[in-house]
């Protein structure tokens, strides 16, 4: 079981983000102040901190700094929608990911449960023909190496890692490219899809592995993983 720590000042929203997070298996720390989250980490083992911006004394980006000088822990920051600003600071000091206020608790746990199934197949994901190596930045269909541009990966690591659920473009655009205030960013994710979908396009079927579901985005399904395609055999004399 995964351990999520929970840092917010409010109460409620510490109980409400810790309900939504044990629906999807973890077992939850909660801390209402700085002080106290860096104390849990120091003695407890933790698998993801979900992070609140706006906290008195301590506050959530300057907490988020000293994790990360000394963990590699994913890091998700909560804020509110009109700081923007801060949103560009947590991912600049070392946050994975990030959820503006408001927000709906089920999105909190999904976005969490993926941050911390990068991190634990981080070596290695496998989807049908596809194989991804996050470390090596290397893919493979079929058993054949697909020369990817650094985002074109970037975007087919984010379909891999939520596979079975729809990414909208601003999702990828947060994800891929930082920031969901491009100019012309549904554009953007559109044309870096179907350059994607291109070089997939060798395989049978290749250009499956990125589909588009109409109002929702785009989606990788959960295949489940098949064996590799052997060398062919030299011809007989």
């Amino acid at each position: 079981m995964s351990t999520a720590l929970v840092v917010d000042d409010e109460p409620q929203m510490t109980m409400i983000i810790g309900y939504a997070l044990e629906t999807q298996g973890f077992s939850v720390l909660v801390a209402h102040d700085g002080a106290t989250a860096l104390h849990l980490l120091r003695s407890r083992e933790v698998d993801l901190v979900v992070l609140d911006v706006l906290m008195p004394t301590i506050d959530g980006l300057t907490l988020c700094e000293r994790i990360r000088a000394r963990s590699d822990v994913p890091i998700m920051l909560l804020t509110a929608l009109a700081h923007h600003d801060d949103v560009i600071a947590g991912l600049e000091r070392g946050a994975d990911d990030y959820v503006t206020k408001p927000f709906h608790p089920r999105e909190v746990a999904l976005r969490a449960a993926a941050l911390v199934r990068r991190r634990e197949t981080g070596t290695v994901l496998r989807v049908g023909r596809l194989v991804i190596n996050p470390g090596a930045r290397s893919a493979t269909l079929a058993g054949l190496r697909l020369e990817l541009p650094y985002t074109e990966f970037k975007l087919l690591l984010q379909l891999a890692v939520h596979r079975g659920n729809p990414q909208s473009w601003q999702d990828l655009l947060r994800a891929v490219w930082g920031s969901t205030e491009i100019i012309g960013g549904r554009d953007v994710v559109k044309s870096t899809v179907y350059r994607l979908r291109s070089r997939l396009s060798g395989d049978r079927d290749g250009t499956a592995y990125v589909q588009t579901i109409r109002g929702a985005g785009y989606v990788m399904p959960d295949l489940p993983p098949e064996p590799e395609d052997e060398p062919a055999e030299p011809p007989q004399r």
